[in-house]
């Protein structure tokens, strides 16, 4: 006989309890579990690149630079985000990133959908956030999506350009961001 059981969306106080002893991270949206998925050398050179040359211009600054096993808090939903830059300096035990002021994925193809659309729309609610950046994993394309006192606008970067974070006031190259990274 079979049996059908309905499944029912558990808390946020369950989340992080069950997040905290969990040896596979995960993030909730709208009541459930998604599971990360690990990521290739080239995505985690990418990250690397990006973490080392926000950390290098960052330094003497109170914003910092953290990578992917810290969340990010929209609402009741918690996400996982590759690399995210806070400047509040007031509590760094928190597993949760508080008021990020820049957010970047890494884009793969399993992600890609969700960074885009979800992620993208879920962060550009936190008033915190000034920009969100897709980096492509296969070609030297760097998309940054600004807040501006109108709404968003997106720019995109490609091969030999430098990268303008505005919300930093900062500058990267596209040969620093995909060092060693692409054949």
């Amino acid at each position: 006989m079979s049996a059908i059981h309905k499944l029912a969306p558990i808390t946020v106080e369950t989340y992080l309890a069950l997040e905290e002893n969990s040896s596979v991270r995960h993030e909730l949206v709208d009541g459930y579990l998604v599971a990360m998925v690990g990521t290739t050398q080239r995505h985690n050179l990418i990250a690397g690149n990006w973490f080392a040359l926000l950390r290098a211009q960052l330094r003497g600054t109170p914003c910092r630079v953290f990578m992917s096993d810290l969340k990010v808090q929209v609402g009741n939903n918690f996400y996982y985000p590759d690399l995210v830059v806070s400047c509040r300096t007031d509590d760094l035990a928190a597993k949760i990133v508080a008021d990020p002021k820049l957010i970047i994925e890494v884009l793969s193809t399993s992600t890609e959908a969700r960074d885009r659309h979800e992620k993208r729309i879920a962060y550009q609610r936190l008033d915190s956030v000034q920009e969100y950046l897709l980096v492509t994993q296969d070609r030297q394309q760097v998309e940054v999506f600004r807040r501006r006192s109108d709404g968003w606008e997106v720019e995109t970067y490609g091969t030999g350009e430098t990268v303008r974070l505005e919300a930093l006031n900062l500058a990267m190259t596209m040969a620093a961001i995909y060092e060693d990274a692409l054949e």
